[in-house]
């Protein structure tokens, strides 16, 4: 069964960050890959530089002054959604099992229709730095931006944590520096660029690693198209011929068989996209909704041509690569693990330049989308809890700063700890666990106090607070951890995702506390829907409204 492992990863995309469970084979050291991430480094750090001399205000470093345009939006939401696991985790699992990998990234992409037609416009009008303005716009603030904000972090938590171990294991594997050292490598460069650059600095360094991203993947596939005359019959027809299941891989198989299991995942990540703090803190970098809505439009089109090149990139690895001797150990695998395969094919059709620049920009994606992730939970500290909850409002600009810059610094040793805590451990439920949080906990109750009029401060803090709970909870009780991580005979729960249920109890908290509250809090919260509805369609008061 070549998927049986991939159905039961929630987040195939960081299928990647499994991998250290295998043993680690070191690739022969490639001084190309080395130099080229130093340029990297070292052209990012000049960025960084150049950002913190323009960073004055609270609105510099949180939202780039909102100076930023609809496209380079829709490329930084590129290169913050588009990370090194999936660049290598699906283009593995295309080489796995073909079709079943390609599923996944459907999965990941149709997500975005919903952002741009329910929430982009909206939630650029309500909002300020982050999603939690919106939110409590017409509610009370105090305890719908602390359950706003527990649940930013938890999924920040849960999506760094991946990050951190593939990144620890993607270095280890091709530059032969020690995990631990790896790690701190990651961490430090991540403070740099949050703690003195902000948001712009992270901005362009998440435009730079997309372009590159971009155009590494379409240099590969023209690269590999051109061993088969640039024919997609001759290249599907060799990976058909060439894998053990044959003509199988060009049909669903592992999915059909777990359909339930199948449609919680998809939930997950549809929904999920529509509440994961990092990609909603990117509609307020831009001066109004039309480009909010336009930097969709952009990331939609540039993420999905994104997925249909590693999905030929994982079939060019099958015809390529599969039987190549060079690329395959005494057990006829992949040397290194499967996530390997994309790197390999690089170096099939490019030799050691092409395998080096692959490899520096599949390193170069883990510090943008880790920048991002690192922003969006020191502001939900900083803006949302220290500034909006504990001084209610009365913080200065120049202390909120500060709070932020030692939550970063907090954030990344953080980080970097809880990489070497879990090296060697499967941990790519995580990024599936922090989708489904993210569709359970923030998705319905940024939703419900857009769209319906009788939603209230309970509605948001029993929906958040149930959403969370059921989520994180259900997954412990699957098979992925209850079974594979904490050796309990049976699962509990039978699906490996849990979205199906925790995203509709998300939604029932939100009815139910709604309801149940009909003070005199609960009529006000209703009587401002109308000045709500007003501002999240026209902008009349939100941040650079005279541009709308």
């Amino acid at each position: 069964m070549w998927l049986t492992a991939g159905v039961a990863i929630a987040a195939p995309a960081v299928a990647w960050a499994a991998t250290p469970t295998v043993a680690v084979h070191k690739q022969p050291l490639n001084i190309t890959a080395i130099v080229m991430f130093l340029i990297f480094v070292a052209f990012t750090l000049g960025i960084t530089y150049w950002a913190a001399r323009r960073t004055r205000t609270a609105s510099d470093f949180y939202t780039a002054g909102g100076g930023i345009t609809g496209f380079q939006n829709g490329m930084a939401i590129t290169g913050d959604y588009v990370s090194a696991a999936s660049f290598l985790g699906i283009s593995a699992l295309v080489y796995l099992s073909g079709y079943d990998g390609l599923i996944y990234s459907i999965g990941f992409l149709v997500g975005w229709p919903i952002v741009v037609a329910l929430l982009a416009d909206r939630l650029r009008n309500l909002g300020r730095y982050t999603f939690a303005d919106a939110v409590s716009y017409r509610l009370d603030a105090g305890p719908v931006r602390t359950v706003a904000a527990v649940n930013s972090l938890t999924v920040v938590l849960f999506y760094l944590i991946a990050q951190m171990v593939g990144a620890g294991a993607l270095i280890q594997t091709l530059f032969g520096l020690p995990y631990n050292y790896a790690e701190i490598v990651v961490g430090i460069l991540m403070i740099l660029y949050v703690t003195f650059g902000g948001m712009l600095a992270t901005t362009w360094v998440q435009i730079i690693k997309a372009g590159l991203m971009l155009f590494g993947t379409t240099v590969l596939v023209l690269l590999s198209l051109s061993r088969f005359g640039f024919s997609f019959d001759r290249l599907f027809a060799a990976a058909v011929g060439i894998h053990p299941l044959h003509a199988a891989i060009m049909a669903p198989a592992a999915q059909v068989a777990h359909p339930l299991s199948t449609i919680s995942l998809g939930i997950a990540l549809m929904f999920g996209t529509g509440g994961l703090p990092h990609i909603l803190m990117r509609f307020f970098t831009v001066p109004n909704a039309r480009a909010a809505r336009s930097s969709i439009l952009w990331a939609t089109g540039l993420i999905g041509y994104f997925y249909v090149m590693t999905s030929i990139i994982g079939f060019g690895a099958i015809a390529l690569v599969s039987s190549d001797p060079s690329y395959l150990d005494a057990a006829g695998k992949l040397r290194g693990t499967t996530t390997m395969a994309a790197l390999h094919l690089a170096h099939a059709v490019g030799g050691n330049l092409m395998f080096g620049f692959m490899s520096a920009v599949a390193f170069a994606t883990i510090l943008a989308v880790v920048a991002g992730l690192t922003i969006a939970g020191a502001s939900a500290v900083s803006h949302d809890l220290y500034a909006s909850v504990l001084r209610q409002g009365r913080a200065n600009e120049q202390t909120e700063r500060r709070v932020t810059r030692v939550t970063t610094l907090a954030i990344g040793l953080v980080a970097v700890i809880l990489g070497i805590i879990f090296e060697g451990q499967n941990v790519a439920f995580l990024v599936g666990l922090a989708f489904a949080v993210a569709a359970s906990a923030n998705f319905p109750v940024l939703l419900m106090s857009m769209y319906w009029r009788k939603f209230t401060t309970r509605g948001a803090v029993v929906g958040g607070w149930l959403g969370l709970v059921s989520s994180v909870g259900l997954t412990i009780l699957s098979k992925t951890v209850w079974v594979n991580i904490l050796h309990f005979p049976h699962a509990i729960f039978p699906l490996d995702s849990p979205a199906l249920f925790s995203l509709p109890l998300g939604f029932l908290g939100c009815w139910l506390g709604s309801i149940s509250e009909n003070g005199p809090r609960a009529l006000a919260e209703r009587a401002r829907f109308n000045e709500q509805f007003v501002r999240s369609q026209t902008g009349i008061g939100a941040a650079g409204s005279a541009s709308h």
